[in-house]
């Protein structure tokens, strides 16, 4: 069962640029991030799971964000994006992990390595 985060905790899944993608990485100790692009199917279907697992509260503290990977080129080598949708998990500004995905249960595991 998914206990979701209480009304005043962060919840979103902000989308961020190359113009500020490093230093938001820097100012947050965990974050994950996923690449997308607007003709990726299995991203625009893997959305609504990933904005679900923002409000998940065994995930508190952890900065979701969503990066187009065709637009942010230095945001997609930070991680080695290779295929999308793709995942990555940071702590601070340092890649923890990252795997190209669609299920679920990889992107749950890539956020409980950040624990």
């Amino acid at each position: 069962m998914v206990k979701l985060k209480k009304q005043n905790q962060k919840m979103a899944v902000e989308v961020l640029t190359d113009d500020n993608f490093k230093s938001t990485l820097f100012n947050n100790d965990k974050t994950i991030v996923k690449y997308f692009a607007g003709w990726c199917g299995s991203c625009r279907l893997f959305t609504p799971k990933f904005k679900r697992l923002s409000s998940d509260e065994r995930f508190q503290g952890v900065n979701f964000i969503d990066v187009d990977a065709e637009k942010n080129p230095e945001a997609r080598k930070m991680a080695g994006v290779t295929n999308l949708p793709f995942f990555a998990v940071f702590k601070g500004d340092k890649l923890v992990k990252a795997v190209a995905t669609s299920k679920e249960e990889t992107v749950v595991d890539l956020l409980n390595s950040l624990n």
